[in-house]
């Protein structure tokens, strides 16, 4: 079902980004609200030793250090030591967006984790490119639809203009086919990264990105219906991330413990979400919107727990997403065929091993 922009949104795109960093940010990282954890306080002396014989682990986020899922958790586990308190020796790298060229550094050593969706990982898979993905907070994409409040059921866009930032998501086009429209009778414009054209009556309906748009929109009072195509039965992800498997096989307390980390930082950046975003805003500089990303983190927070079943450890991979994943990718011919082992290509056990049933086990053994 379509939803209307009473909740918060994230950006994805440079250009988009840009439209989101209007706002002053600070020169220093703000104290936390609690203690920062001491190094090597939450881990046995045997596991800390092969924790720091891992060396220097590089984090490139999927994009720059927007306050997205997957990156603010990240940057927070930093800040508030727990990296330090795992004996793990951090450094965060801001991405560009371009996931084809995340996944290329990941295989190539030159960085050790980053984030990049379960579709992208494939897509790499199939390229020849060699990574390998263990965790995902949530099965809902970040692609959307936005339409005027006047349009009830997708089928009303025939005939209609529709804008995109260079190409139709395919996750999209599948929605509008699924939903009994006709894509074929949709004028399809190319526009930039300003989203009142839609409201102004430009184009009769825009995509985005769930977190970003939507929240501009929002803060400026236009009131548009966001359709997302997870509500249409189109598979997709959110805040997926991958390792260079030859460091995972070398060190896998490490790849456990980095995400035992930055997955027990989601609950702190819940409660204390400017706080969080403080963290982002010093590494980015001058001209980060610390209010439109507060938005970000909210409205990524707020799908991922509405969509996380209760018997499934936050992070875990969903091996029936992933196969539906792949299926989508041959049937909208952006891979030619379905690979042999689409499951080879993840691996649960360090999300897995880090867990008591659905408990974060912190501090690690």
């Amino acid at each position: 079902m379509p939803t209307r922009t009473t909740t918060a949104v994230t950006a994805a795109l440079l250009a988009a980004f840009a439209i989101g960093m209007t706002a002053c940010s600070t020169d220093t990282a703000p104290e936390p609200s609690t203690d920062a954890a001491a190094a090597g306080s939450a881990i046995s002396d045997e596991r800390c030793e092969a924790n720091k014989d891992a060396g220097k682990i590089s984090f490139l986020t999927g994009y720059f250090y927007q306050a997205s899922a997957s990156i603010l958790n990240t940057i927070a586990a930093d800040e508030l030591g727990y990296f330090d308190a795992l004996c793990l020796d951090v450094e965060i790298k801001p991405g560009t967006g371009d996931t084809g060229e995340n996944a290329q550094l990941l295989a190539s050593g030159q960085v050790t984790f980053t984030g990049v969706g379960e579709q992208n990982l494939i897509q790499a898979q199939d390229n020849g490119i060699d990574i390998l993905g263990i965790s995902t907070l949530s099965n809902v994409g970040l692609e959307i639809l936005m339409t005027n409040t006047d349009v009830k059921d997708l089928a009303d866009l025939d005939g209609t203009i529709l804008g995109q930032k260079g190409n139709m998501p395919p996750a999209v086009e599948a929605m509008l086919t699924n939903a009994g429209a006709d894509v074929s009778s949709i004028q399809q414009v190319v526009v930039g990264y300003d989203p009142t054209i839609l409201p102004r009556g430009q184009v009769d309906s825009l995509t985005g990105f769930i977190s970003n748009e939507p929240n501009l929109l929002e803060a400026q009072d236009f009131d548009v219906t966001v359709w997302r195509p997870f509500d249409y039965g189109v598979p997709s992800s959110l805040g997926s991330v991958a390792v260079n498997p030859a460091f995972a096989e070398a060190n896998p307390t490490a790849v456990e413990d980095f995400m035992r980390a930055s997955l027990h930082a989601i609950e702190y950046c819940d409660d204390n979400t400017e706080e969080c975003v403080e963290f982002a805003s010093v590494l980015s500089g001058e001209g980060y919107d610390v209010a439109h990303n507060v938005k970000i983190w909210d409205t990524e927070s707020g799908i991922i727990a509405e969509n996380q079943p209760a018997d499934r450890p936050i992070g875990l991979v969903d091996t029936a997403n992933v196969d539906a994943i792949s299926e989508f990718l041959v049937d909208t011919d952006q891979i030619s065929e379905a690979p042999a082992d689409v499951q080879s290509y993840f691996d649960n056990s360090f999300v897995e091993n880090i867990y008591d049933g659905t408990t974060l086990i912190w501090p690690a053994p």
